[in-house]
């Protein structure tokens, strides 16, 4: 079985403010106060504009997306940390990156780990990433991803379609 997530993370009121800069943005809120953006091909080439030529690795930002793109998430952290994640697994190996903006600059990340890579012992960059935003491991759950409900759906497609 599969799961891909490429999606921005934030509390559902900045995200709210988000999503209505761009038309194409599907807002579905999460638990604890949290909602997420899926990032997709839509949603991707109006949040990148004429920047498409993705950044190299070691830049300021988190080396994933368009300057354009970038510039769009550290705007919108100024009101509030926002967190860009991805995931892709199939058949329990896979990779996660993520990265979370604040106050108009990373101050995490950007976090990776590859296929056949084990967590560090602080955690999947995801669920770090969640930290940040504030998110807690719940009684009976097995990490932050979890426990705000990442894998209520299995694609970035599934998120898009639930907004």
């Amino acid at each position: 079985m599969s799961y891909e997530l490429h999606a921005l993370i934030g509390t559902l009121e900045l995200l709210r403010v988000a999503a209505a800069e761009v038309p194409a943005a599907r807002l579905v809120p999460l638990a604890q106060g949290l909602a997420l953006i899926p990032v997709t091909s839509g949603v991707l080439a109006a949040l990148q504009g004429d920047d498409s030529v993705r950044k190299p690795a070691g830049g300021g930002g988190s080396g994933w997306y368009s300057d354009g793109f970038e510039l769009r998430l550290a705007a919108w952290s100024k009101a509030g940390p926002v967190a860009c994640v991805e995931a892709e697994y199939f058949g329990g190996s896979g990779s996660q990156r993520a990265a979370v903006w604040s106050d108009g600059r990373v101050v995490l990340g950007p976090l990776a780990i590859g296929e056949f890579e084990p967590a560090p012992p602080e955690g999947a960059p995801i669920s770090r990433a969640l930290r940040h935003l504030g998110a807690r491991t719940e009684e009976g759950r097995a990490d932050e991803f979890d426990s705000v409900g990442l894998g209520a759906y299995r694609s970035t497609a599934g998120w898009a379609a639930a907004g």
